[in-house]
């Protein structure tokens, strides 16, 4: 079985780079360019797992997180931080927020993909 992935970041650059990834291990990947974006999504999906960037306009990762975390359907679904951020504090703040774990960029596709099995268990 595939897993059906959220990834939200507003860089394309950063879109491209887990959509290719992530579809070469086998999963399907839906992109979003920010929080925002990302909620408008998930109203006609039901991701495996959700993976957010922390910095984006509009809607950040943290107010992303909070908003998905309100969604009874969603509460469960794992999300991971990716993000350039590694501060203790601001994945305090994440898990806080409800992020299930935090992968800093640049990141591993091979780690990235371990991850997500990990997290859909």
């Amino acid at each position: 079985m595939s897993l059906n992935i959220l990834a939200v970041d507003d860089s394309r650059t950063m879109r491209d780079m887990l959509r290719i990834s992530l579809t070469g291990a086998g999963m399907i990947v839906t992109t979003a360019d920010d929080g925002i974006h990302g909620l408008e999504l998930l109203e006609h999906m039901q991701p495996d797992a959700i993976i957010s960037d922390v910095n984006m306009p509009r809607l950040d990762g943290f107010g992303f997180i909070a908003a998905v975390r309100r969604i009874d359907r969603l509460r469960a679904t794992p999300i991971l931080m990716l993000t350039t951020e590694s501060a203790p504090e601001l994945k305090a703040r994440a898990r806080n927020a409800g992020a299930t774990g935090w992968i800093v960029k640049p990141f591993d596709p091979q780690k990235l993909v371990g991850s997500l099995h990990m997290v859909t268990g």
